[in-house]
């Protein structure tokens, strides 16, 4: 397995690039080097791509061929299995978070139809007048983060509706796009109509100026160089939280647990702050020996269900993890102690974490991070619904339908789920965070001869 080289690919076609960065693993061994595309091959791969592009939608049977090979076949010499291993190593993720996001992206693929119906309104107006959604241009750019693989499936959505797609992969897990990239071409892609481009900043910054439609993922800096872009959306911290308005019961304990903890907590839709009615220290000590409960092996081990990280990234969160601890707020988990724990194989294990404030306005509220971390805080009424949003999900555990209403009417909140429903549970047509296909396509009218005719009548 060591000593890969992920090479680019350029319009369906490898290309060898001189410049190489090498991959390190979470352990600080060498897992491989990366091509690195510069800026003058995205180039190349920009203007031959528009040359070609037409906006013609990639038939469904296609894809769900490419979604069966990415998820069962050996694709240039890696296996399934090796493929899982690599993104663990590379990225830190547990392996059940790999093997559950094959699963998402095999379920969004098999869905997008239905997904699509489900996202754009109505088209037909009557005889002779109806509305046609069409891709609002020809090149979609996608510029991916390593925190999991499963966003990949945003740039399939926009190849699905007739974009050409140009990905810059994650630093740190380029493995995902790249295999997506080989399964489709091995389904029968044209070659024109996907490019995978390991690159530095700019050059990903190039391509998504260059493209008609594009996403970014990110942290906060990322979210905010493209907020008031047209044509670039973005996908930054989630920021995932509950509201607790009853009992503490165990049912309600196994809802959070999963809800923060599930893949190891590196979703954007895991929640990370707990806003209670009742008292939150009491709160947070019920969740906490839950949280000290939660193990796992080596990130490696086929039934890891705990992400790791490298040495470098475990002393920014052990000194982040210091500054969130004082004012006021209190440790319930085990982590207490050392909150980053080095493991044989020399990556470092962040321990699953409880806070908990008397003070809404702490630093620590608000703040996400990598692996399960929940902060618990107070919430009254008469704090109103602004504590409540800048959120991905919020999840509501009340009966108070008047508070529903207004947090659906907040546009900070982008989605809301009721009950002991967990973050992620959706159907096709659901936004995650806003409506795709809106995004991509645009109205266009259309107006058969002799309809204007059939209305004068």
């Amino acid at each position: 397995m060591a000593g890969i080289v992920v090479e680019p690919i350029v319009c369906g076609r490898p290309v060898a690039s001189l410049d190489r960065a090498p991959l390190a693993d979470v352990r600080g061994d060498l897992l491989g080097e990366v091509g690195m595309a510069p800026r003058l091959m995205a180039v190349g791969a920009v203007t031959r791509a528009r040359r070609s592009a037409d906006g013609t939608p990639v038939d469904h049977d296609l894809l769900l061929r490419a979604a069966d090979l990415f998820a069962t076949a050996d694709l240039d010499g890696e296996t399934p299995q090796e493929y899982e291993r690599r993104v663990a190593l590379a990225a830190g993720l547990p392996r059940v978070t790999v093997r559950n996001a094959v699963a998402d992206i095999v379920r969004s693929l098999t869905h997008l139809p239905a997904t699509t119906r489900a996202e754009l309104p109505g088209t037909r107006l009557g005889d002779g007048y109806d509305t046609a959604w069409v891709p609002a241009g020809r090149l979609f750019a996608a510029v991916m983060a390593s925190n999991h693989p499963a966003p990949n499936d945003s740039w399939l959505h926009a190849l699905a509706l007739g974009y050409s797609v140009l990905v810059r992969p994650g630093t740190r897990e380029p493995f995902t796009a790249r295999r997506l990239t080989l399964a489709l071409l091995a389904a029968g892609l044209a070659e024109h109509r996907i490019s995978f481009l390991p690159c530095g900043r700019a050059v990903g910054e190039y391509l998504l100026e260059a493209a008609d439609r594009g996403i970014v993922y990110g942290g906060s800096d990322a979210v905010r160089r493209w907020a008031d872009s047209a044509t670039v959306t973005t996908r930054g911290p989630g920021r995932s939280r509950v509201l607790l308005d009853r009992p503490v019961t165990d049912e309600v304990l196994d809802h959070l647990t999963v809800s923060a903890a599930h893949d190891g907590g590196t979703r954007c839709n895991n929640i990370s702050l707990v806003l209670t009615t009742g008292d939150p220290r009491q709160v947070a000590a019920a969740l906490a020996a839950r949280f000290d409960a939660l193990a796992s092996p080596e990130v490696s081990a086929s039934d890891a269900t705990l992400p790791v990280v490298d040495a470098a990234r475990a002393e920014g969160l052990r000194r982040q993890l210091a500054g969130l601890t004082g004012g006021g707020a209190v440790v319930h988990t085990a982590a207490g102690a050392d909150p980053l724990v080095r493991l044989p194989d020399g990556s470092h294990r962040p321990l699953p974490t409880v806070l908990s404030t008397d003070d809404l306005r702490h630093p620590a509220v608000g703040v996400e991070l990598p692996f399960p971390f929940v902060v618990v805080a107070p919430w009254r009424r008469t704090d109103g619904t602004a504590a409540l949003g800048d959120a991905l999900v919020l999840n509501l555990l009340t009966d108070d339908a008047d508070l529903r209403a207004a947090v659906v009417a907040d546009p900070s909140v982008r989605k809301v789920t009721c009950g002991l429903t967990l973050p992620w549970d959706s159907t096709p047509g659901i936004p995650h965070e806003g409506n795709l296909s809106l995004f991509l396509l645009k109205a266009k009218g259309v107006v058969t001869t002799g309809a204007r005719d059939h209305a004068l009548a």
